[in-house]
Parts: structure tokens; sequence; C-alpha cells
């Protein structure tokens, strides 16, 4: 495959010599976990007993919406939670997130981020914007990974003692920040700690670019994941989405925030979409699965041509998300362009860096995807700032992430 594209596409010189070597290194890799998700979601599905007419959806209110409900079930029996509240009105991660914090943290009582600091548009709802969770009288306090990237224990219990946190916020994906992403084992081990010090507190981890990469989504010591519908459960079919599940009873307090209190997960009409979700949930092992085969071969190129990757071909990966140390701003930018001429949709433009509200620093993003804002698609993303990392993000197939690899290291490379 490798050779037919750089036939194909003219890629030549060390580039395509680069490509050969990281194809030989990438192509034998395994992903056990995969079996296992995939059975995960083989067996949810059976077990559910969909028939065809649940996936006609409704409007309006969205009262009884049959595919709304086979869909939120799914998502529990694949994510072992009590309760989802899965809705097309939730148009983001940072919604579904920012909706879960504030309908956990009351005025007067603390929110604890217990990975460092939240990526940007997040940390600007919780703390900076107006209107944000501060200016509801939330106070807001962080606890740093070490520099291990490994959750501070030592630091996370001393934030405990003050007994007045209500919720302690877990970012499972690396976001912005030059550091590893947490493994599903890392976040329930936090939650640990904080369930044995604070037991009232109620832990909230950001589950987006995680689902379905491991075996298993976190749970234990969890008391909500959140994420979005548009990214790996999505399966590049979700229109829209965001999800909130967990326990039964912070979900209905979630939807009451989200919808109103005596209505809460009562509405939220599919809109006809129900179908796509669905399929898209049914498909989602296959997508990302070939996102990991892809991102592995990302790693591989980049590293062979001399750049700082995390994480390396071959290692564990608890995301879809691929960090590349560039060293500049004018690399990122043409790393940017490159892969935005490999995109199904919108190849002629050229990213430009650009103010993005939520963040300090310019923003460069290439994206060309069928659904806007599906990172499953392919792309990327990258901070004007030190150390000036880009996120390559997901990939639906291993031959159009190999394409998009190659285009990219031309850019850079020339």
């Amino acid at each position: 495959m490798i050779e037919l594209l750089c036939e194909r596409f003219g890629i030549t010189g060390r580039v395509r010599d680069a490509a050969t070597a990281a194809y030989e290194r990438a192509r034998n890799l395994t992903y056990p976990s995969q079996d296992r998700v995939a059975a995960n979601v083989l067996q949810a599905f059976l077990d559910e007993g969909i028939v065809e007419s649940d996936l006609a959806g409704t409007l309006g209110y969205g009262y009884d919406d049959a595919a709304r409900a086979r869909y939120e079930s799914l998502l529990c029996r694949i994510f072992q939670a009590e309760r989802a509240l899965a809705r097309l009105s939730i148009v983001s991660g940072t919604h579904a997130i920012v909706a879960a914090l504030s309908a956990c943290a009351p005025p007067g009582k603390a929110l604890l981020s217990i990975s460092g600091r939240p990526y940007d548009t997040l940390r600007n709802a919780i703390a900076d914007a107006p209107h944000c969770l501060v200016s509801t009288g939330v106070e807001y306090r962080e606890v740093a990974l070490r520099r291990d990237g490994e959750p501070d224990f030592a630091a996370i219990e001393r934030a405990l003692r003050s007994g007045d946190v209500a919720v302690a916020f877990v970012q499972r994906s690396r976001g912005y920040a030059p550091r590893p992403s947490l493994r599903v084992a890392q976040c329930e081990a936090a939650g640990a700690l904080v369930k044995a010090r604070a037991p009232h507190a109620v832990v909230v981890v950001d589950n987006c670019y995680g689902e379905l990469v491991e075996e298993r989504e976190p749970s234990e010591n969890v008391d909500l994941i959140v994420g979005s519908l548009i990214k790996n459960a999505g399966g590049s079919m979700a229109p829209a989405g965001g999800y909130v599940a967990g326990r039964a009873t912070l979900v209905d307090r979630v939807a009451a925030r989200v919808y109103a209190p005596g209505l809460g997960a009562a509405l939220g009409p599919t809109l006809g979409f129900g179908r796509a979700l669905v399929q898209g949930l049914f498909q989602a092992p296959l997508i990302v699965a070939q996102t990991l085969r892809g991102l592995d071969f990302w790693a591989a190129l980049f590293e062979g041509l001399g750049y700082e990757v995390e994480p390396k071909a071959g290692a564990l990966r608890t995301d879809i998300v691929q960090a590349i140390r560039l060293g500049s701003a004018q690399s990122i930018e043409q790393f940017a362009g490159g892969l935005q001429a490999a995109l199904p949709v919108n190849a002629r433009f050229r990213p430009e860096p650009g103010a993005v509200p939520g963040y300090a620093e310019p923003v460069v993003m290439s994206s060309g995807a069928f659904v806007a804002g599906s990172t499953l698609e392919l792309s990327c993303d990258a901070p004007l700032r030190p150390p000036f990392e880009v996120y390559v993000q997901g990939g639906v197939s291993t031959a159009h992430s190999y394409l998009g690899a190659l285009f990219a290291a031309r850019a850079v490379a020339a």
C-alpha cells in the first residue's frame, strides 16, 4: 500500500524511504484489546435485541423515542453504566462535561481537577469566560500530574483534606498538553483515592477520544464518564451529539440541568438519525482499530524523520491522539497544510493560524470531515506555543491515514 501511494502521489526521497521503513515497522503490530472491544459491542447488540421499528425516531419533543432509548441502553451495556444520556442537542464533549460539572458542583463547593490543567476551552468554561462555573460560586482548584505523567496521589490527598470538594475531575486524553494520555486503570486508581478520602465527592472522567480503545471504559470508582458522539463512539456516522453515562441519580441530575427539572431525560428527539447513531456504534470498533493502526504509522514515520513522538509506534495507546513535536510554528503550519491537502472535504483550502474562542494563542487546524468537528475522521490541531506540538486525531481507514501522514511529512521535509 505504501509503495502504491508513494507512486500514485509522487512521494519521493527521504520521505518515501522513511515511509517504507515505517510501514515495515508498524504493519505487524497487534491490538489484542480490540478483539475484546469488538466482542463487547457484539454482545451488547445481541443482548439488546433491537428491531427495525426501533430505529424510526421522533420529531418535536421526542417523547417515547425508541431509537434514543435503545441507543442509550446500548451505551449502558458497553460502558457498564447504570444510565446514559446521549442526545443530539448536547453539541460537543465540552458541552457534556460542563453540564455534568455544573450539575454536580453546587455553589460554595469545590471542583478539583486531579489531572492538571484541562484543555483550553474547558478551562475557559470552568474559570475564565463570562458566566463560567466559578462565577456561580464554585471554587476551582487543580492538582498537576507528576513529571512522569502519573496522577500525583500525595498531592491529590492533600487537596482533598479541605473537605469541600464536591467533584473530582479527570481528563483522560492529553488535550493540547505535552503529557501522555491516562489509562483506564490510572483514572480508576485516582477515583479510588478520592472515594477513600472524600466519599461524597463525584468523580467525573472526560472520556473523549478514549472510547473503545482499551478493553473497557472507566467505571470502577468513577461516577460519570462524559464524551462526544462524533468521536470514537459515533463510528464516523453520528451526525452530532454528546453523552453522559454512569450512576443513574447523577445522570438524572445532569438531564435536569440540560433540559428542565421535572422533564429531564424524557425529552430529546432523534430526528430520524437514530439509525445512524446505532449503526455508527455498531461499526465503531472497526473504525477505532483502523485509527490505531494508522496512528502507529504516523508515529513510526515521523520518528524515522527525526521528530519526537508520543506515543511511539507499538506503545500502549489509550486514545486516538498522536502527538508530534515539530519544534516551530512554521513547521506546524506546513504540516497542517500538507495534511489538509489529503482530506476528502476542503482539500483545496489552506489552514491558517487564527483566534479560536477559549485559546490564548492562535490555533492551526486541518479538518476536512464529512461531519464538521468529527476528529475521528482524521484531523490535526495545534496551538502555536512551545513546545510546538501538533496533535493528529483519528483516521477512519488506514489507507487514508497513510496518505495524510505522507502528505504532512512531505510538507515539513521539503
